[in-house]
């Protein structure tokens, strides 16, 4: 393969989104090149249209945007257009690199990032990729067997990628997950409720996550009764709806979304969730309780395997997204009456955590630029 001379100034491109388990990864291990190396220069690249072209310049960053989409499995005749944006893209990201002038190219997942790690590795560029989730991407599958270095959040990942590229670093979080001030006490008054009772956190993503949401609607009584606090964030789609239902309760905080998610986590004794990558390694640094509702509709139903990788070492516990309406009230009522159990998933769930895979990730990168 042809090598890419170095430049003296560190030039990196990072390449991937869609959803916050790929953006904010990126946005972490970008900040700690940062601190590594105060004069690199990162410029992310994205889809149009899609979160990261909001988040990433939010936390300072500049970004350039990529007329492309992702395969449509639900909706096949919104794919005849791809072929044209692929190829758009393409001379897009021909562009990009040839002002930038990259040195290296860190990629995160995502639909948009294959085209960029695809140029950058046809050009003898250094790509580098992290692969969050138990079962990987097609993306980051296609771009492996080129890649520099592959990181990845669990162990396991040889089926996916050479066994030779791979180093198991965890997921990147955000610094305000792992180093937040709050004791408990705290945490719960942020959100209005009780010291000294039983915290439930339920959260879906930013939309919400219907399945979990109707359950936590219907059982809204039993709850109260069971003595227990509930912070419930429940997305975007039909949030009037809940909000309304939990009126009458006083042990119920509810919002369609939560900015302050540290707090959120340091309140809560036991966590309802999706589980995404980005969900899962949070949850695991929190060293939480939880019981995970995959969403069935992800590629690859990568949720179910992130959820059955902590579940196989009774770290979780799961239940299937159709099974949620029967099954995840008994499983919660059991959770709250089995205090041994909760203890047990807390210690095992917090023993998978690496906390610093941001800046393993980074120092990987930067050792590309020591002759």
């Amino acid at each position: 393969m042809e090598q890419q001379p170095l430049h003296n100034t560190i030039r990196i491109i990072i390449a991937g989104g869609g959803t916050g388990g790929h953006i904010f990864p990126a946005i972490a291990v970008a900040n700690a090149i940062q601190v590594q190396q105060p004069e690199a220069v990162i410029l992310f690249v994205g889809a149009k249209g899609k979160m990261e072209m909001e988040k990433v310049p939010q936390a300072g960053y500049a970004i350039k945007g990529l007329t492309i989409a992702g395969f449509s499995r639900t909706h096949l005749l919104k794919n005849w257009s791809l072929p044209f944006k692929l190829l758009k893209s393409y001379f897009e990201v021909k562009s990009i690199f040839n002002s930038f002038k990259p040195n290296a190219v860190f990629g995160v997942g995502g639909y948009s990032s294959f085209p960029v790690l695809k140029y950058a590795q046809s050009k003898g560029i250094a790509t580098f990729i992290h692969e969050s989730n138990a079962f990987a991407g097609k993306a980051n599958q296609w771009l492996g067997a080129d890649a520099t270095s592959i990181f990845t959040g669990t162990s396991g990942m040889e089926k996916f990628f050479p066994a030779s590229k791979i180093l198991v670093t965890g997921n990147p979080v955000r610094k305000n997950i792992v180093q937040h001030q709050y004791t408990k006490t705290a945490a719960l008054l942020q959100f209005g409720l009780l010291p000294n009772k039983k915290t439930i956190l339920i959260m879906g993503g930013s939309l919400g996550a219907a399945s979990i949401n109707k359950v936590i609607q219907k059982h809204l009584t039993e709850l109260s009764n069971e003595g227990v606090q509930l912070i419930w964030q429940t997305g975007k789609t039909n949030a009037n709806q809940y909000v309304v239902a939990s009126e009458p309760f006083k042990n119920v905080y509810v919002s369609s979304f939560i900015d302050n998610m540290s707090a959120a986590y340091e309140a809560a004794d036991i966590v309802i969730s999706r589980s995404g990558a980005m969900a899962v390694a949070e949850i695991g640094i929190a060293g939480k309780a939880a019981i995970f509702v995959p969403y069935p509709h992800a590629a690859e139903d990568h949720q179910t395997f992130n959820a059955m990788s902590l579940v196989q070492q009774n770290a979780a516990e799961i239940v299937k997204d159709q099974n949620a309406d029967t099954e995840l009230f008994p499983c919660l009522q059991k959770l709250i009456h089995d205090e041994s159990k909760v203890n047990t998933m807390k210690q095992r769930i917090a023993s998978f955590v690496k906390l610093n895979a941001d800046e393993v990730i980074a120092n990987v990168i930067l050792k590309n630029f020591k002759k």
